[in-house]
């Protein structure tokens, strides 16, 4: 396939999936989208599932780029996740209908996809929160915090907040740099927290 017609039919298919659902999107809809014919589409995907499970695929390899892009020599906790929010912004600006996609699956409810929906953004989770925290400094925590417990409500506090911060948009093309002056007001007291005096 062609790669400017792969592109119109990814995006007719994602802006279908997000407007309708999985259960109620339109493959006339996204072919009409997508100015090719029905025959078309069915050649490359064998059913509807199939191009669904294909555009979620699609968009585990653009969450990929975050991780390919952070700076592994900063190795203080808070400031590798200031870097993985920055990176990750950049990313979400530049292909906001896939972030508009992935966050429409943690809606999806149709059974026949649920399975493979619930294990892929499972997958996501655990693999992303892996790779932030490789090669970390853990010496700046005070002496009576384990590592794996401030990893553990790093994990929480990062998933709470990026939960209301996506509820409050309609679409990732609406999100900004206000982001992070929030994000900044929270890290400052979990610094305090978790790190030795003079440590900040």
């Amino acid at each position: 396939m062609k790669p400017e017609k792969q592109e119109r039919i990814i995006n007719a298919a994602m802006k279908e999936f997000v407007k309708s659902g999985f259960e109620k999107a339109s493959t006339n809809e996204m072919v009409k989208d997508a100015q090719i014919s029905k025959g078309s589409l069915f050649n490359y995907f064998s059913n509807k599932k199939d191009l669904y499970l294909f555009l979620i695929q699609n968009a585990v390899n653009i969450i990929e780029q975050i991780y390919t892009e952070i700076d592994m020599n900063e190795r203080d906790v808070f400031e590798r996740i200031s870097q993985v929010g920055f990176i990750k912004l950049n990313i979400q600006k530049k292909y906001p209908l896939v972030f508009d996609f992935l966050k429409s699956l943690l809606e999806e409810e149709a059974q026949d996809v649920k399975s493979e929906i619930n294990q892929l953004l499972a997958s996501i989770q655990k693999d992303g929160m892996k790779r932030i925290y490789e090669n970390i400094d853990w010496s700046k925590l005070r002496e009576d915090i384990e590592p794996e417990k401030a990893m553990n409500i790093l994990n929480w506090t990062m998933t709470g907040f990026a939960e209301l911060q996506i509820a409050k948009i309609k679409s990732f093309v609406d999100i900004g740099n206000e982001v992070f002056n929030e994000w900044d007001s929270y890290k400052e007291i979990l610094k305090r927290c978790f790190y030795k005096n003079g440590e900040e």
